[in-house]
């Protein structure tokens, strides 16, 4: 029997393209998103309680890779790039009911003209990202500290970071169209989000990702990631 679902919340977050948006919840803790609830679920009735709990479950939909459907294997970063293996053995946004689920911090409930919201710390979704349910983190049941990660039980290493002289100058004007702007773009170049087969190579290419209404270009050389400019996105 087929299960139909609608989006209970609508996920407003700083990343507005799928590159460089980090691989697992809460490795960017200066992500801060909202989660906006829809319809019959736009009732603060759904909520009541939910401040006593640190850290929520979301399950959402890839929903900008549907169309592209899935594969019954895949290649993960943490391997490489080049290795193929199972896609229920990894978090592959390709999946074949295109479902996610991530565990943020949450940091506060809001209202605005009748529009209630979660607001959560250490996203890692699109922004408009749909989500279909919201669970409480019970730590007693949910956190398994003798659990085996396989091969990827420990933690990316972090990038050593610069700033040009001019990227510096742009990077103030971006912190005060959007506080915590510096931390945030930091935060996501550390985790190194170039495609994994090319994490190994002495790349000078030039990268570029959309974080709020920036365009944050940046190369890697020498295992140091260079910020080399920070731009205001200019819609047509």
């Amino acid at each position: 029997m087929n299960l139909e679902i609608s989006p209970v919340a609508i996920c407003h977050s700083p990343y507005k393209q799928k590159f460089a948006i980090p691989r697992q919840p809460r490795l960017v803790p200066a992500a801060v998103g909202r989660l906006m609830l829809q319809g019959e679920c736009n009732n603060p009735d759904l909520l009541r309680g939910i401040e006593q709990f640190d850290y929520l479950w979301l399950i959402f939909s890839f929903h900008e890779n549907l169309a592209q459907g899935w594969k019954p294997t895949v290649r993960p970063p943490r391997l490489g790039g080049n290795t193929r293996v199972g896609v229920f053995a990894t978090r592959a946004t390709f999946r074949p009911n295109g479902l996610g689920m991530s565990a943020v911090k949450l940091k506060g409930i809001g209202v605005d003209n009748g529009q209630h919201y979660l607001e959560v710390e250490g996203i890692d979704l699109l922004d408009g990202t749909p989500i279909y349910d919201i669970k409480p983190y019970i730590p007693y049941s949910d956190s398994l500290a003798d659990a085996s990660g396989g091969y990827a039980d420990e933690p990316p290493k972090s990038l050593t970071m610069t700033i040009s002289d001019q990227a510096k100058q742009q990077m103030t004007a971006a912190e005060l169209a959007c506080p915590g702007f510096s931390e945030l773009a930091q935060q996501v170049l550390a985790q190194d989000p170039r495609p994994g087969y090319r994490q190994q190579d002495n790349d000078e290419r030039e990268y570029g990702v959309q974080l709020h209404q920036f365009d944050l270009r940046w190369r890697v050389e020498q295992g140091v990631n260079h910020i080399i400019a920070v731009n205001p996105i200019r819609h047509l």
